[in-house]
């Protein structure tokens, strides 16, 4: 689906400058209580599947603005649609609002949701008069629980016209490039024992975790450069006397696709069997979700988001060394093999500063953090218009 448009979508003219003014005095409108919600969000963060205050804050906004909202979409806690306009082309805006452990919302998901939700308000009065649906999906888990993944399970997103989202990011990159992603949970199960008494008798769980993190580290230069393998160890035992019984960690494995990342998680998964073999435990990996995919682009819909983005003042010229946040993996991926996507990449002009780090956190808000929600609102929404069209001489004149 990459490049493509379904039949009489994204063939359409530039936007009429009415259209496109009417589009930035919704958001400039509404930029005051969307950045009272990203605040109110960031101060309140919330882990994958606990997002209940999130998903309720987003459907009250919505449903003062006239959105029909469904609560617990099809049957996730923390999942909603929002739905306004019965239009035949489907405009689909991701909101992601979970925080990392340890570290808030240092991945700027605040941002997401509140950029998503101006969008959508920003779209609003057009769904009459241009035939829109404009359907907002509050998302859960994305930080490692595939929330997007799960609902594409059971129906969600089929159909859409055009799937899209903006990402913080310490630079404006315009493509997402994500590396597809296993996420595992491992379990080692040994036996305890005294550390000094009855060593002997003991059968070391960290030990196992210890041998297979000396394998994955000297697979590492087999491995094909572009390849992330990576995680840490969540329990390591209980006492410093005692032989550890039971170890367990979360461990993510990356490559440049879904069929590349089957293969080398094999590959992996045998470096945790020989820490297993070699110390006697028993070794239990469990999947903590089903792998995120790469991203397909949706290049027409993009050039659009670009060109937008830079009339509002954006640059997409940052150095590639502070430009990597489009390798993140994302279950937005998933997403873009079922539907025309986007997944482009706000600046908030931070770097060194970077995602998953307290000091990005500190910047998720204030002035660059209300600037990327305006011009991401802005920019979604204008981009939605001139890629659903038809915009004819007529109506540019109308309108």
């Amino acid at each position: 689906m990459i490049g493509s448009n379904p039949a009489g979508v994204g063939t359409a003219e530039p936007l009429s400058d009415c259209a496109r003014e009417r589009v930035l005095s919704t958001v400039r409108e509404e930029h005051p209580a969307l950045v009272a919600f990203s605040e109110t969000i960031h101060a309140n963060p919330e882990l994958g599947w606990q997002e209940h205050q999130a998903a309720a804050w987003t459907a009250e906004f919505l449903e003062g603005r006239g959105f029909s909202v469904e609560r617990a979409y099809l049957g996730f806690p923390t999942a909603i649609r929002a739905v306004l306009g019965t239009g035949s082309r489907r405009i689909g805006l991701m909101a992601e609002y979970d925080a990392l452990p340890g570290l808030g919302h240092a991945c700027g998901h605040n941002i997401i949701s509140a950029a998503s939700v101006g969008a959508a308000c920003a779209l609003a009065e057009f769904a009459a008069e241009f035939d829109l649906s404009i359907e907002l999906y509050g998302t859960p888990a994305e930080e490692g629980g595939g929330g997007k993944i799960e609902l594409l399970k059971k129906g969600a997103f089929v159909g859409l016209d055009l799937a899209m989202m903006v990402h913080p990011s310490p630079v404006d990159s315009a493509v997402a490039d994500p590396f597809a992603v296993a996420h595992q949970h491992v379990e080692y199960r040994g036996k305890s024992a005294h550390a000094a008494a009855y060593a002997d008798q003991g059968v070391n769980a960290n030990d196992a975790f210890l041998i297979a993190q000396l394998a994955i580290g000297l697979l590492r230069q087999q491995l094909p450069r572009e390849t992330r393998v990576h995680g840490i160890q969540t329990r390591g035992g209980e006492a410093p006397n005692a032989i550890p019984e039971i170890t367990q960690g979360r461990w993510y494995v990356r490559a440049e696709s879904l069929s590349e990342l089957g293969p080398l998680n094999e590959r992996v998964n045998r470096c945790f069997e020989a820490g297993a073999l070699a110390t006697g435990c028993e070794l239990e990996i469990t999947p903590e979700s089903e792998p995120y995919s790469e991203f397909r682009t949706e290049t027409r819909a993009l050039e659009i988001y670009t060109r937008q983005a830079q009339s509002l003042g954006r640059s997409f010229d940052a150095p590639p060394e502070q430009a990597t946040m489009n390798r993140a993996s994302t279950d937005m991926g998933n997403v873009s093999q079922i539907v025309p996507a986007i997944h482009p990449y706000i600046g908030l002009g931070c770097f060194p500063a970077a995602n998953h780090q307290p000091e990005f956190a500190a910047h998720c808000i204030g002035e660059a953090a209300n600037r990327a929600i305006h011009d991401g609102a802005a920019a979604l929404a204008l981009t939605a218009l001139e890629y659903v069209g038809p915009w004819s001489a007529s109506q540019n004149k109308t309108n």
